[in-house]
């Protein structure tokens, strides 16, 4: 997520301070990408030294309110109309740390893989849990980052199925895990299983 671009989007609500800001990115985001105080205003200063905001006179209670400019407006405009590359993200340490492990004498790699299913499961349980925890249309923001989050997870037990059926592959004698059942096409076995776990 850029910070940048998200103080961006909430100034163009309207005139904010730095805690203001806080509570607003991670109402929008479900808190599902905390935001500490120090990232704010480290963000804002370089907003303001490239013409992208500018401070407004301190309250009473000695806030400096911030205010989205033209400039600001048309870059966030930019980025909004601009796709996301895949060489803009980060870099997928999980794929790094099995290929690395694979390489490194006495790694067991399939304990690593197993390790990183099973954390995967919890986090997509709990992700899944959340989904279900409120329907109000104001929470629809956060829900589609939980639907993102929820599909990013689905699809990494999914590769890491793949990996274990390839260091089968790999090694003749040991059997292989089970595959698909017919007509999972459309929820792999750990979404089926998240979601009848949430609705428990």
């Amino acid at each position: 997520m850029s910070i940048r671009h998200g103080l961006l989007a909430l100034l163009e609500r309207g005139q904010m301070y730095g805690y203001q800001l806080r509570a607003a990115f991670e109402e929008s985001t479900g808190s599902t990408w905390p935001l500490n105080i120090g990232q704010v205003y480290t963000t804002l200063s370089r907003l303001e030294r490239d013409g992208l905001v500018r401070p407004l006179p301190e309250s009473e209670a000695g806030q400096r309110p911030y205010e989205i400019t033209d400039a600001g407006r048309a870059d966030l405009a930019l980025w909004f109309a601009t796709p996301i590359s895949r060489t803009d993200r980060p870099r997928d340490e999980l794929a790094i740390k099995l290929a690395l492990a694979l390489t490194t004498p006495g790694v067991d790699v399939r304990s690593v893989v197993q390790a990183q299913r099973s954390a995967t499961m919890r986090a997509l349980q709990e992700l899944t849990r959340l989904k279900y925890g409120s329907n109000r249309p104001e929470d629809l923001p956060w829900r589609l980052v939980l639907d993102s989050m929820v599909f990013q997870a689905e699809a990494e037990v999914r590769w890491l199925d793949h990996c274990e059926t390839s260091l089968v592959r790999h090694q003749p004698g040991t059997p292989a895990p089970p595959m698909p059942r017919a007509g999972d096409a459309d929820m792999s076995d750990a979404a089926r299983w998240a979601d009848e776990e949430a609705r428990r």
